[in-house]
């Protein structure tokens, strides 16, 4: 199988993040049936699970949390343990039409896993290499990059609003994936743009503009009810504008 093509979807909150990255695994499913297609959900607030209309079931952290106490008393080893929790993600897994879904859940609250986290991310390293396309809807801001949950992908995917706080946040995160992070290629978009007037003063950096996507109400009033990216028309601007982005990076 060839390499699976990972797409980090990153950015500050509250800019659209999770519904473009809704957005990507709907385009890839209507392009790709027949390849394999994994949805990640490393957001704590579990939202791409809302935006593609999917219960979140079993999170990678209620594993964790399964675990803790058979890291320290199991005498087996690392290969062990990385099979036993392999096994419980792919129990956890949710097999959908066109793609799977799984979500990592809320990051830690107290104490330090830190051995269970470097088991875990090792199983999402190998679970990937099942899948010929991943969507990985990452934490908002620059967290998800320092405790690098996936440590190589190839397309980091910026998300923003014309704000200069906005685009502040990609070039930051940009600059820390650029020490911690392999990546292949990287892009911005831009969304929820009110006048296309404002890009002539946006600034993101050497970070490549991939696509701008005009305020869309009728995926505000999605994003309102709670409906999966699945019920959006075709014509729906952050279908075309993350189409866009997709055809700039060579996916589609």
């Amino acid at each position: 199988m060839t390499e699976a093509k990972i797409l980090a979807v990153a950015g500050k909150g509250g800019v659209g993040k999770t519904s473009i990255s809704a957005a990507m695994v709907r385009l890839l499913v209507r392009a790709y049936p027949d390849k394999r297609i994994l949805a990640i959900d490393a957001d704590p607030a579990v939202g791409l699970s809302t935006a593609l209309g999917v219960d979140p079931g079993t999170t990678l952290d209620d594993i964790r949390k399964e675990i803790t106490g058979e890291v320290t008393e199991r005498t087996g080893g690392v290969s062990d343990i990385l099979e036993s929790v392999k096994g419980r993600l792919l129990d956890a897994m949710q097999h959908l039409s066109g793609y799977d879904f799984f979500a990592i859940g809320r990051p830690e609250t107290a104490g330090c896993y830190c051995a269970v986290n470097t088991y875990l991310r090792q199983v999402i390293s190998l679970l990937i290499h099942d899948y010929d396309y991943v969507v990985v809807d990452s934490e908002a801001g620059i967290e998800q990059v320092n405790r690098r949950v996936l440590e190589k992908v190839t397309h980091l995917i910026f998300v923003s609003d014309a704000s200069k706080k906005g685009t502040q946040v990609i070039q930051t995160v940009k600059r820390v994936a650029d020490e911690l992070v392999m990546y292949e290629r990287c892009g911005a978009i831009i969304n929820r743009v009110t006048d296309p007037s404002v890009m002539d003063f946006v600034n993101t950096g050497d970070i490549p503009i991939l696509a701008v996507i005009g305020e869309d109400a009728e995926q505000t009033e999605f994003d309102i009810l709670g409906k999966s990216v699945f019920d959006l028309p075709e014509r729906a601007d952050i279908l075309r504008g993350t189409e866009e982005a997709l055809r700039q990076m060579n996916i589609l």
